[in-house]
């Protein structure tokens, strides 16, 4: 059975994150520069949390924040659903349809590896 390791050696282990202290302006900036709709949110390598695209419609525009001056760390979701190398690719889609995520962080020995997505 597939497991994450292999979606991994596949696809890169490269995952695009943020800091707990910066802006959501930032963030959505950097989401645009590497055309991806979420940023894990960590603290050196440990993840905090998970900020997407929901969470800016939501959390910042909807709620009338003003993106330049609002933190990640007010507005990211928190707790993140994470998997390890060793999750089955079925295992991480019952938690994705469960919780109704598109991104997965992988996390080994509470250090943050790579992300799979939804696509």
């Amino acid at each position: 059975m597939s497991c994450v390791e292999h979606i991994l050696q596949k696809k890169g282990s490269q995952v695009y994150r943020i800091g707990e202290n910066d802006t959501a302006l930032a963030a959505a900036n950097a989401m645009n520069a590497h055309r991806v709709g979420a940023l894990v949110v960590t603290r050196s390598d440990v993840v905090v949390g998970i900020f997407t695209e929901r969470d800016i419609l939501c959390r910042v525009v909807a709620a009338g924040r003003d993106p330049g001056r609002t933190f990640v760390r007010e507005v990211m979701t928190t707790p993140v659903a994470v998997c390890n190398r060793r999750t089955t690719r079925d295992e991480c889609r019952a938690v994705m349809r469960h919780k109704r995520l598109r991104h997965l962080p992988v996390v080994d020995e509470n250090r943050l590896v790579g992300i799979v997505s939804i696509g």
